[in-house]
């Protein structure tokens, strides 16, 4: 038997030169690519700057700066000269406040626009549901309209009243002046031909 000889075609696709790259298969998930820069998640990192944004906005948060202002000043004031770290104009308190001024207004945004795209989707599903709510209503309405139509044509019991008391009055019409059944008539006429 002769060996077998691998042919050009199984090696490699056509058009395919040692220079290029191996073909991409799509049936199989890409190998995870190594990243320079760290990855986080954008709603673990929403929902943090949220929770932030919530503590900035709360009477304990103004009292906790408070104090520690007030202790900040206190200590560089009255501490003994060595173990000052920040001395009058408090330039190094300046510095601290505006940083934290710095990242508490983009944190600020960031769970504005958080609420902005959630008051965003609760707007579309209630307009939805107020669209589902007039669409049932023109329904009913609709129906409620049919069905006083069909009741127009349906004999209610004051109408069958009225008419049972206008034959009731026709009858009696008849019986006083001509006598009503044609019985009652024709044993008249026997009684007068005896």
């Amino acid at each position: 038997m002769p060996p077998e000889r691998e042919t050009v075609r199984d090696r490699a696709p056509s058009g395919a030169t040692a220079t290029t790259r191996p073909r991409i298969r799509l049936d199989q998930p890409r190998a995870p690519r190594r990243r320079l820069l760290p990855e986080w998640d954008p709603e673990a990192f929403g929902r943090l700057s949220e929770r932030i944004a919530r503590f900035l906005g709360t009477g304990r948060f103004i009292v906790w700066m408070t104090v520690v202002i007030i202790a900040w000043v206190l200590w560089n004031v009255f501490a003994p000269r060595d173990l000052r770290f920040d001395n009058y104009p408090f330039i190094f308190l300046t510095l601290m406040l505006s940083l934290q001024a710095s990242y508490a207004a983009p944190l600020i945004l960031l769970a504005q626009n958080r609420q902005d795209d959630r008051d965003r989707v609760n707007l579309e599903q209630d307009r939805k549901q107020n669209e589902r709510s007039i669409a049932d209503t023109e329904y009913l309405t609709r129906e409620i309209a049919a069905l006083r139509i069909g009741l127009g044509e349906v004999a209610t019991r004051d109408w069958i009243r009225s008419e049972l008391q206008d034959l009731m009055k026709e009858l009696e019409e008849r019986q006083d002046g001509h006598g009503v059944f044609p019985a009652e008539r024709s044993a008249g006429r026997d009684a007068d031909d005896r």
